[in-house]
């Protein structure tokens, strides 16, 4: 019997980014089809089976179909056939799978992405190599000599 994997997602209006978390994976398949079927399947770090399919809600470009397999998770980049904002992921309107999440990290609005696609790389495979796409602990904290700083300031 397989399980699944927590998978977390996130959209541009041209992309879909899904970030698999199954640490140490092993003869991870990826598999994208025309009319918005993606399929993925791995075996755990003790052999174990994890597999899912997902129907999206538009139709994608399995040629721009990208995965880049981490440490810690599996990087999947979804070219969109049309570009615009799907209201939702998958094309069923009912309640997604509980291992199916949004990635707050990576969301975008609408009205956001002109501000962020100018800084933003043509290869976005290239912002998921490196650290397994987690921000470092310290993003926006003090550092003990700031703080003294500031506290002498008052």
């Amino acid at each position: 019997m397989s399980r699944h994997p927590e998978v977390l997602w996130a959209q541009r209006s041209d992309k879909v980014y899904l970030t698999i978390a199954l640490p140490d994976a092993k003869d991870v398949s990826v598999k994208c089809e025309p009319q918005g079927l993606f399929s993925f399947s791995a075996l755990g770090v003790q052999g174990e089976s994890f597999d899912f399919s997902l129907e999206f809600y538009g139709a994608i470009v399995p040629e721009g179909c990208k995965s880049n397999v981490g440490l810690r998770n599996i990087l999947c980049s979804i070219q969109k056939e049309q570009k615009g904002w799907w209201k939702r992921l998958l094309k069923s309107e009912e309640k997604p799978a509980p291992y199916l999440k949004v990635d707050w990290n990576k969301w975008c609005d609408e009205d956001e992405e002109e501000s962020t696609s100018s800084e933003a790389s043509d290869d976005d495979a290239a912002a998921y190599t490196g650290e397994g796409g987690e921000s470092s602990d310290d993003d926006g904290m003090l550092y003990l000599p700031d703080l003294e700083k500031a506290r002498g300031s008052l």
